[in-house]
């Protein structure tokens, strides 16, 4: 079930119950070859191991079988929306995160700042550049101008910046969705099939060629990737569909952007877990449901950084017990989608979940891990549906009948 489900407004109800959804970005992994254990088997996490047992936890695909998600999908699909229904882009969410609101002229694409040697890259995110490196960057990156074509860059976070491409209104209508879908600039130059319009192709080629000359004295950060390529959007408002009262909590601008997309009042934080915990705890009185988003574990996931991603792990644990001092009704904690250390990338492996309701009285798992929630009473489930099942702990949902 999911937030088009048909009959949702006839079950739905509001309560005073208030819900904590905790999002590890990257949460899943998959074990080393020479330990046979996952980050999780590896971490030290004994506050999440005794959350487990007195939860009910399983295993949820965040898009479908055998998919890997990207951090948008996977997102979108937790809080109740198909994520193969709402097609929702990368640039877009970035943009709507650092307080851009797109025009009906106007494309927003999400970038990389990347190392490119001999005609290929070598390193997607230039070695993750500071903000202030990102900054002075994007100085660089508005100096290069396209006939036919306003460019805007903006600094999102490290090696992430935004482009926001302006056209006149008779360029603009000969692009739809799917065309801005098909374009494909993996490796730096763009592509589109033969079948649809290349002037706006062309043009962003344009940009690109130009920057990379523009960054060419730079020693990582001499090139640009781009994706997500987006017009504005609108969705479902959980706030109305769920009977909510939500608030969005994150360190990173995509976030924000997802939470402002869906409803939820956004708070933006310093990358710290102390300051996200401090923002829920200093709004807990005024909303009843919190999205919590923690991102180190993703990003040490990426950089193939094993060790690293347990100590983010381990990092996130020792805040479990002043969360749940907090005395929510209903606490999940699970991932947009897996980010193994051993493949660097996102993976479609299946994302731990879990839900604690104090009148659950917990399931056959002993520790917070992959393997162990296997044995959960939740079982395999679709990530769309995890918001139901936090409705249904939470007493919101009323009995279905005719």
């Amino acid at each position: 079930m999911m937030i088009d489900f048909e009959y949702l407004d006839k079950i739905i109800c509001s309560t005073e119950s208030k819900i904590l959804m905790l999002v590890i970005d990257g949460l899943g992994g998959v074990p080393d070859k020479k330990t046979g254990k996952s980050e999780l088997d590896v971490a030290k996490i004994p506050n999440l191991d005794q959350l487990s047992k007195i939860s009910s936890c399983g295993v949820a695909n965040p898009v479908f079988p055998g998919v890997t998600p990207g951090s948008a999908p996977g997102h979108l699909a937790i809080f109740g929306y198909n994520p193969l229904k709402y097609l929702v882009g990368r640039g877009f969410l970035e943009a709507t995160g650092i307080g851009i609101n797109l025009s009906t002229t106007q494309i927003a694409v999400r970038g990389n700042f990347c190392t490119y040697e001999e005609g290929k890259v070598v390193d997607r995110r230039a070695g993750r550049i500071s903000n202030q490196k990102c900054l002075d960057l994007v100085k660089l990156l508005n100096q290069v101008s396209v006939d036919g074509m306003k460019i805007d860059v903006y600094p999102v976070e490290g090696h992430r910046f935004v482009a926001i491409f302006d056209l006149d209104s008779s360029l603009i209508s000969k692009i739809s969705n799917d065309h801005l879908n098909e374009i494909d600039c993996s490796e730096i130059f763009c592509s589109i099939k033969e079948s649809e319009d290349q002037i706006f192709t062309k043009l962003v080629n344009d940009f690109i060629g130009k920057s990379l000359q523009i960054l060419s004295d730079e020693k990582r950060a001499n090139g640009i990737l781009l994706r997500g390529f987006s017009r504005g959007t609108n969705l479902p408002d959980m706030k109305n569909k769920y009977k909510l009262n939500p608030i969005g909590i994150s360190s990173y601008p995509m976030y924000i952007g997802l939470a402002k997309l869906l409803g939820m009042k956004s708070v933006s934080v310093e990358k710290s877990l102390d300051k996200l915990v401090s923002a829920v705890e200093e709004n807990f009185e005024n909303h009843d449901f919190f999205f919590m988003h923690y991102k180190d574990a993703d990003s040490k996931g990426e950089d193939g950084d094993f060790d690293g991603k347990v100590k983010s792990l381990e990092a996130f644990d020792q805040f479990v017990p002043r969360i749940m001092d907090l005395n929510f009704d209903v606490v999940v904690i699970t991932g947009d989608h897996s980010t193994p250390a051993v493949l660097s990338a996102h993976s479609w492996h299946p994302v731990p979940l879990l839900i604690y309701n104090e009148n659950i009285g917990g399931d056959k798992v002993q520790s917070f891990s992959e393997k162990e929630f296997l044995n959960g009473q939740i079982g395999s489930v679709d990530s769309v549906n995890i918001m139901m099942l936090s409705l249904a702990n939470s007493g919101k949902l009323k009995k279905f009948e005719f």
